[in-house]
This record gives C-alpha cells, structure tokens and sequence, in this order.
C-alpha cells in the first residue's frame, strides 16, 4: 500500500464526567486499565504499529496530567524532530471569539483546528477517541476510505442491542456505503455502532466543517462554534452531500466511559488477552515507572485476577484488578473490583463491586459496596475518589460516591 501523509488526530480532551469521582482530578484517558496501562495507551499503541507516526493529541481537561502521562510520545517512538506526537492546547487569540478556550464537542474541535491541518495537508485524517479499548489496524480503515473514494469513512464495531444506544448506531448496504446513522437512538435498531474512529478526506471534511458553522454559529453560546460532537450534524451533513462508507472492526472493541462498563472490560481482560495486548507484534506500549515484582504472601488466595508489580498481597483477592503498589492485607478480601495504585486495604477489610482511586486506605473491617450489586448498574458500583480514607469499621452500601480526598 503506498503509504502518502497520514495525519491522525486523538480526541482526548473531554472531561469524563460519567466517570464522576474518578475523573475529578483527572483526565478520562490517564485512567488506568488492566493494571499498567492508561487508556490513552490504546489509540497511541494502534496507531504507531500502524505505521502513522504524525499524530496529534487534542488536550483540554487536565492536560498537564495528560501531557506528562504520554511523555513526548517515547513510548511509541514518536518523540521525534519531523512529524511524532504533538499536543494541541485550548487557545484563544487565534480566531473567532467562538473558537476561544475549551471545545463543545469532538466536532468542534476540528473546526477550531481545521487551518492547522490544511497547513500540515495529510492526505487523509484519521480521527480517533481515547476512552476504548481495541486492536486494530488504522490503515486497513485507510485503504477501505481510498478504495470507495469515500468522504468519510466511519470505522464499526459490534455491541450488544440494549448497549447502542449509547453510541451512534450505522447500517450499510451491500456495499458498505452507510445507508442509516442514528446518534445514540431511544430505540436502537441495530448492534453496529460507530467505534469513534473516522478516516476524513480533508478538503471536504473543511467545507463541512465551515459551512455548518455558519449555519449554526450565530445561534450558540458565546465560545461555541454550535457544531457539537460528530453524530449531531457532521456525520449527517457529509452523509447528505458525499460517500460515507463503513469499515467493521474485527475483534474485541469496548467503551469504558462509565463505571460498569469500566468494571466489565476488567472482568473480560481477567482470563483472556482479549486479542489486544498478547502479540509482541503488536504491543501496547506506555509510560510506567519501574517497579519491584509483586509478592504474594503464604496463605494469600488469587483466583482469576491481575497484580501490578510493586504489590503486596496477603489475603484474598478475587475477579479483580491490583494497580502497582496496591497492598491487601491479611484477611482482606477484594472481589470484583478495581484498586489503582499505591491504596491500602487494611486487615480484615472488604471491597465488592467497587473502584477505587490511587493513594487509599481502606480501614480494617471496613466493608466497602455489596457481592449483591447489579454490575450493568453504574449507579451500584461503588466510587472512591484518590487519596480518600476509610475508617476502620465503616460501612459503605453499594452505589456508595467518595470524593477525592474524604474521610469517611
């Protein structure tokens, strides 16, 4: 495949609301996953053994936190004097004043940056999210966008019906031209979902961009281009007036925007590589500080988990997650849940069903969410913000929510 300019673009500046505690001191993609990565490790991992190295990362929320987290881009060898990583601010005096300060929207933010990249003039844009977990290779999307002389070209996945309409759901025809895109549907009549990864062609992409804003500009708020996220107008406009064509995603591919579904990807990485991080061909890479090898103490009992190192554990941990530096003392029992680093669960505590932040400490006896939670409830999961502190003793029911800092 002739490999001309491909400029890739991820979206990683969102708030990650739905992810409430977890993310008040913190950017969605600097969440850990699976013990030692960082979502934002997935699109940088597929898009460098991809063969793209000229990526931009779109950062709004928390981006110094961001920006130390991808570390120049070494990870992925794209620390680099041409083309590599390069980290896109919020910024004001550069446009109109609806183009000052944060975005409003995945749309928005190509707008705002729509003259930078006609000045880099890739041949193609390669727009992914940072909050997914997948392999895949991007140029396959690529040669799928060349082949259909397409204007977009709008990667798929498959999910369960009840799960569509959090996404924007697509249906084709026999040619892979999309035919129907509904944005996050009440009734969802398909499983095949946009997976947030799109292949522009950037002469039109500009056009839409600009003519919807002047269409809409004039209506929204000040700093507010109007244009949203891509499923409320962009994806229809370029529908309406070019090819749109659908690419399937094949393997395993998940959303981790709210909290059980950030449980369950944890509970499918427990037993399987998932087809994303086993391929030393194919490696998901990231910046780790080093640590020692985890321990695991005489009498301790580990059933279908994962241990970072630098952990220690003593009791008993089941169906779960431990970050580097996590310590479970004796008799303490972590089932179904995920600890980040460096927390403590103290003698003879519990956790069920829960999430809990870095720099913890779980009191002795303290029993934290129920072995009775509903784990397609996000509101049953239990919440712990970073550095909180739990007394020992304490009780804390399902759906319980610790801002970062508390003592309870």
């Amino acid at each position: 495949m002739t490999r001309q300019h491909v400029l890739a673009l991820v979206q990683a500046g969102g708030s990650g609301s739905r992810m409430d505690v977890l993310t008040r001191e913190r950017a969605k993609p600097v969440l850990p996953f699976a013990g030692v990565y960082r979502l934002v490790d997935i699109p940088l991992s597929n898009l460098a053994n991809s063969g793209i190295s000229d990526v931009w990362l779109s950062v709004q929320y928390q981006g110094a936190d961001l920006g130390e987290q991808v570390a120049n881009g070494r990870p992925w060898d794209l620390d680099r004097n041409r083309g590599g990583l390069r980290l896109l601010m919020p910024e004001e005096g550069t446009g109109g004043t609806d183009e000052d300060g944060f975005a409003h929207g995945n749309a928005d933010v190509l707008y705002r940056i729509r003259d930078q990249v006609v000045a880099d003039d890739p041949e193609v844009l390669v727009v992914c999210s940072a909050d997914h977990v997948y392999r895949f290779d991007m140029m396959a999307a690529v040669a799928t966008h060349r082949r259909a002389g397409a204007d977009c070209t709008i990667v798929t996945a498959t999910v369960p019906l009840e799960e569509a309409g959090d996404h924007a759901t697509v249906e084709t025809d026999d040619d892979g031209r999309v035919t129907s895109f509904d944005y996050k549907p009440a009734r969802p009549t398909t499983g095949t979902v946009a997976a947030e990864i799109f292949v522009y062609d950037v002469a039109t992409l500009v056009a839409t961009l600009e003519e919807l804003h002047r269409e809409l500009g004039a209506d929204a708020e000040a700093g507010d281009t109007g244009l949203g996220d891509f499923g409320e107008h962009l994806v229809p406009r370029l529908m309406e007036r070019g090819t749109v064509v659908a690419h399937p995603i094949d393997g395993y591919w998940k959303d981790l925007g709210q909290p059980h579904k950030y449980l369950a990807a944890h509970h499918d990485v427990l037993t399987s590589d998932l087809g994303v991080f086993g391929d030393p061909d194919w490696p998901v890479l990231g910046h780790q500080p080093q640590r020692h090898a985890a321990r695991v103490a005489e009498g301790a009992r580990l059933a279908d988990s994962l241990v970072s190192p630098g952990a220690l554990v003593q009791g008993t941990v089941i169906r779960s997650v431990l970050g580097p530096g996590v310590v479970v003392g004796p008799g303490a029992l972590v089932r179904d849940s995920v600890v980040f680093e460096d927390t403590v669960v103290e003698e003879g505590a519990r956790l069920d069903w829960a999430i809990v932040d870095r720099d913890c400490v779980i009191g002795a006896g303290a029993e934290v969410g129920s072995p009775d939670t509903d784990p397609d409830d996000s509101d049953e999961i239990v919440l712990v913000g970073r550095g909180s502190r739990i007394a020992p003793g304490t009780v804390l029911d399902r759906g319980a929510r610790l801002e970062p800092g508390t003592t309870a």
